[in-house]
């Protein structure tokens, strides 16, 4: 969230500032840190404190829409700057024809930021969870097929965007694209537009962001406890207060991507996938050995069968959950009478905890 408060904390000056006379100057929209403040309390909060997720998929869908607005832009602006750059005051450039010429990879120092800043791109993990828990009939083929067409639609608009701009300026890319165009096309009309476009596109999906964020601190202090709006509203505001606190004081956007991209998303995007598929695929084969009796009774005493389900509780299946549960009981209280209804009753299970993984 840190990174997306950074964003608008660097653009929002020169985003509001580019609509105002030339001549205005010290006044308060001036400086990113009041706006942030402003822009955090007005907007995010209210977005944050909201109990469910489904209704921040109204403010993705904006955000989506400005994101393919900004991409239509690089693409046509490619045209309106020509190559070599012009020379301006503010910058000393060569004329160099070869510049030119796109080279199919570039190694330099800034290299070592490519590869976090890119898994940063495609970080969406932290959503799965509760935007399953709130799926129409929720399954696993319905979150793949949600989780397939949201990571399709990033890369292309990514890719394009990406491909577009660099074919703009070539070696000359600033680490922020929009910052570009401001040198060679001062007060753009449509620069302007799309700057602005791209801010509340990054503002909406800073709530996106906190909802797991908030809903994971809530379940390690309070576990399954009782909904409670007073310890939703504290860990709300503590969790944004600490991600303000960081954009703030955090003086160059690289650094956040950086750290950032090489620590948590590598975690979330490969290390931690992988823990839980081994993890679930263990659960599973322990049911499926009960289920054909390989598993003595006395591994899954007390109802403890349907221990390892427990944890999907996570996935908001509760009533499947909770069925699991009374079947398990059930056939621990009839298995020294009648053991078939035994084996019937975990089969039932057995397919039921099949959905699951």
């Amino acid at each position: 969230m840190s990174t997306y408060l950074f964003i608008l904390k660097s653009e929002m000056p020169a985003a509001i500032t580019g609509f105002m006379s030339t001549e205005i100057s010290g006044k308060w929209f001036e400086d990113g840190v009041t706006l942030l403040i402003l822009v955090t309390l007005i907007v995010v909060l209210p977005l944050a404190l909201l109990p469910k997720i489904g209704f921040l998929g109204y403010t993705s869908s904006l955000a989506f829409i400005f994101m393919l607005f900004f991409t239509v832009v690089v693409v046509v602006k490619k045209w309106s700057i020509p190559c070599p750059l012009p020379v301006n005051s503010t910058v000393s450039l060569s004329l160099n024809t070869s510049e030119c010429t796109p080279q199919m990879f570039v190694i330099s120092s800034k290299s070592a930021y490519a590869v976090p800043t890119m898994a940063f791109s495609f970080l969406c993990h932290t959503a799965v969870l509760p935007i399953y828990c709130e799926l129409h009939r929720p399954t696993k083929q319905r979150m793949q097929s949600v989780a397939n067409v949201s990571i399709f639609l990033s890369f292309v608009v990514y890719l394009i965007s990406a491909l577009f701009g660099y074919l703009t300026f070539y070696t000359h890319v600033e680490s922020e694209l929009l910052l570009g165009y401001d040198t060679y096309l001062p007060r753009d009309v449509v620069v302007m537009v799309v700057r602005l476009a791209i801010l509340l596109a990054v503002l909406f999906t800073v709530p996106l962001i906190h909802f797991p964020a908030r809903k994971s601190l809530l379940m390690l202090c309070r576990g399954e406890r009782e909904f409670s709006w007073l310890s939703h509203s504290l860990s709300c505001f503590f969790v944004l207060t600490l991600v303000l606190l960081l954009a703030i004081f955090i003086p160059d956007i690289r650094n956040v991507f950086g750290v950032v991209g090489s620590t948590t998303s590598t975690c979330l995007l490969f290390v931690y996938p992988g823990m839980f598929f081994f993890e679930n695929q263990l659960r599973a084969n322990q049911i499926s050995q009960f289920s054909r009796g390989s598993v003595s009774d006395g591994d899954w005493s007390g109802c403890g069968f349907a221990e390892p389900m427990c944890h999907h509780c996570l996935l908001g299946s509760r009533s499947l959950t909770f069925d699991i549960i009374i079947v398990g009981c059930i056939a621990e209280v009839v298995s020294s009478t009648h053991p078939p209804l035994k084996r019937k009753l975990i089969l039932q299970v057995t397919r039921q905890a099949e959905t699951l993984f």
